[in-house]
């Protein structure tokens, strides 16, 4: 049964049977909003959202990232399939997969983020979001819904936080402003 986040709601990722999550999925979707020619017909776009995780330790310091020009952590435990450049076809268009057993100790909290990097904005964006999948049951674990309307060209879109012996999400759904995750950092510490 997945649950469809709402802005800043947490979610435990313990498995309702007992146990906790091994291997997670994060998933990001989108499609570009058709435009109009001078001629009224409609015109397909292009928009290269990308993906990334970044990887933080307890006091806050990015200990890793992974994105389109870093596609594994430096530990392998987290790793990105591979950068769309057209949010074309159904579904994912990119995955970032995590062990989170595989996690360095030192590492507390996963970021999830997604910026335009050629810099459209979100008001060209439509049937964005990103999902939380168990890898191994394949099922849907939780949805965020990301909203489509807007000037800001990023969202940091949610944290995978350590919780005890297990893991929780907590959707945030903040908007940025900036091309690559590194101009989102000062906008991504105020959720840590």
């Amino acid at each position: 049964m997945s649950i469809s986040l709402q802005k800043g709601q947490k979610v435990s990722l313990a498995k309702p049977g007992g146990g906790t999550l091994t291997r997670i999925r994060m998933g990001l979707g989108w499609d570009a909003v058709t435009k109009k020619s001078r001629f009224g017909k409609a015109k397909p776009q292009s928009i290269d959202l990308d993906a990334s995780c970044l990887l933080f330790d307890a006091s806050g310091n990015l200990a890793d990232q992974v994105w389109f020009r870093q596609l594994r952590s430096k530990d392998g435990s987290v790793l990105h399939t591979g950068d769309n450049l057209t949010g074309a076809g159904e579904g994912d268009d990119e995955v970032i997969n995590v062990d989170l057993q595989g996690l360095p100790a030192n590492v507390v909290q996963l970021v999830f983020t997604v910026n335009s990097f050629t810099g459209q904005d979100f008001s060209q964006i439509q049937n964005a979001f990103c999902r939380l999948v168990d890898e191994s049951t394949g099922q849907e674990i939780a949805r965020y819904d990301l909203s489509g309307a807007g000037q800001h060209n990023a969202q940091i879109m949610a944290k995978v936080s350590r919780d005890g012996d297990g893991w929780s999400m907590t959707a945030i759904g903040a908007t940025a402003t900036g091309r690559t995750f590194q101009h989102l950092l000062p906008a991504v510490a105020t959720h840590l």
